[in-house]
């Protein structure tokens, strides 16, 4: 942003001019005033660690925090240095001002209600572009952050009937009995475990003026909550956080709903195979083999890995779009979470040229990717001697392993995300929350913008 000098005495009283001397002195990156008009000045302070667009973002989050300790709920924001980091600045202001309090008692109380935006960095195109896209964040973090007390996958497929009717774009639903009628064993065998059925969701935006000829297919993990089914997860640390193994889901339906907020001419559709993972009497079972959509056999070792059965249905299923390029969002393996812990998330594919481009996306809204291979030799653990493949392979390479699996039902351009450490934190970070985090819901949504 700017600095005490270059602003001119007869702007600010000598008051305030030692106030935000003492303030930037200190390399604080935000300072505020709270008079009748209230202006915000400070800095951006460098930082080797963080791109000049992440460190605007945090400094954004840093006055939102500011603000609200100080109970002040409108700012003015003047860029009179013509900095092009004001957009980045509004966007981490605007993510800091998240809360989720559908189930406290004592809601939230402060609220930031103005924010009033004085640059020509800035259009009102790009204001009203920004707010559709934190309003998608926001969602995301809902759908993340909701129990699956609430959050089943019928109720799933309801939330994303209310945002299908809000944006405009359309949503078909399959149940339990057309799952059952198109033999999508992945899914169903997944679901033997529970007392709710499954869904399988179709959301597809489709604009006239849509500039690809093919589609793109975006498939998401639904998986509203895994206790690991029979081969049961721990509890600490691990089956307590698992109605985040949905966040796939809700980052692929949230990034269609950016998408037709923000009117983009692209033609996109997503797939969520929606459905908990529990260990009931009749829940399918280590050494079963199940016969997924596309005919394939696989010999279940690990009850565990269900992620990978439900995806390779969807992807599947995504055939018959003939797209131009599919890519699956899934908290999918642990081993990702080891690689990248909540910093990034794993990246494999067969197109290199587009992992690039989302590669450059994810440094551009600091939700970054960290590429892993697809070498043939990780194919070998998914060898079985009773059916066409296993599910497990070894605990050695496995999220790689786990993209080879999925690999086997693509037949098109395919990335495949695993984003298992990022979707929720215990901790707030900047601008991102404790608790559902939105992440890959912006990563998405720039990437997509860059193909037009």
């Amino acid at each position: 942003m700017e600095t005490i000098e270059q602003i001119s005495a007869t702007e600010i009283s000598e008051k305030e001019r030692e106030y935000l001397s003492k303030k930037l002195e200190k390399g604080t990156e935000s300072s505020i005033l709270n008079y009748p008009e209230l202006t915000f000045f400070g800095k951006i302070k460098p930082d080797e660690n963080y791109t000049e667009q992440e460190a605007a973002r945090k400094a954004g989050a840093k006055l939102y925090n500011e603000l609200k300790d100080a109970n002040i709920s409108a700012v003015n924001l003047i860029n009179r240095c013509n900095s092009p980091l004001l957009k980045a600045f509004l966007e981490g202001l605007l993510l800091a001002s998240y809360s989720f309090d559908k189930y406290l008692k004592e809601k939230e109380t402060f609220a930031l209600t103005e924010v009033f935006v004085v640059g020509d960095e800035v259009s009102d195109r790009d204001t009203e572009d920004l707010l559709n896209l934190v309003r998608a964040v926001f969602t995301a973090r809902d759908l993340v952050n909701e129990p699956n007390s609430f959050l089943n996958a019928p109720q799933l497929s309801k939330e994303l009937e209310k945002l299908s009717e809000r944006a405009g774009f359309s949503l078909e639903v399959f149940h339990k009995q057309k799952i059952e009628a198109l033999k999508m064993g992945g899914l169903l065998a997944v679901n033997k475990g529970s007392i709710d059925p499954p869904t399988f969701n179709i959301l597809e935006w489709k604009p006239e003026n849509a500039v690809n000829k093919k589609p793109i297919v975006l498939v998401g993990k639904g998986i509203v909550f895994d206790t690991g089914g029979l081969s049961l997860k721990p509890t600490a640390n691990s089956m307590d956080y698992m109605k985040t193994d949905m966040a796939g889901a809700a980052v692929i339906a949230t990034t269609i709903y950016a998408l037709a907020l923000n009117k983009v001419p692209l033609h996109v559709v997503g797939l969520v195979a929606a459905t908990d993972n529990r260990p009931d009497g009749n829940a399918y079972v280590p050494g079963d083999i199940i016969t997924m959509f596309d005919g394939t056999t696989v010999e279940v070792l690990n009850t565990d890995a269900e992620g990978r059965l439900t995806l390779a249905d969807a992807l599947t299923y995504a055939k018959k779009y003939d797209p131009q390029l599919v890519i699956d969002y899934a908290t999918l393996t642990g081993a990702a979470d080891i690689v990248a812990g909540p910093h990034a998330a794993v990246v494999m594919g067969n197109t290199s040229e587009n992992i690039e481009k989302l590669k450059k996306a994810g440094f551009e809204t600091y939700e970054r990717l960290i590429e892993v291979p697809l070498w043939d030799e990780y194919a070998k653990p998914l060898k079985s001697k009773i059916a066409d493949m296993n599910n497990l392979g070894t605990r050695e390479g496995q999220s790689t392993i786990a993209g080879k699996f999925l690999e086997h039902f693509t037949s098109y351009n395919w990335i495949h995300i695993d984003s298992a450490g990022t979707p929720f934190l215990k901790e707030a970070d900047a601008y991102r929350p404790a608790g559902g985090t939105g992440f890959g819901t912006r990563l998405l949504y720039q990437f997509l913008k860059s193909m037009l």
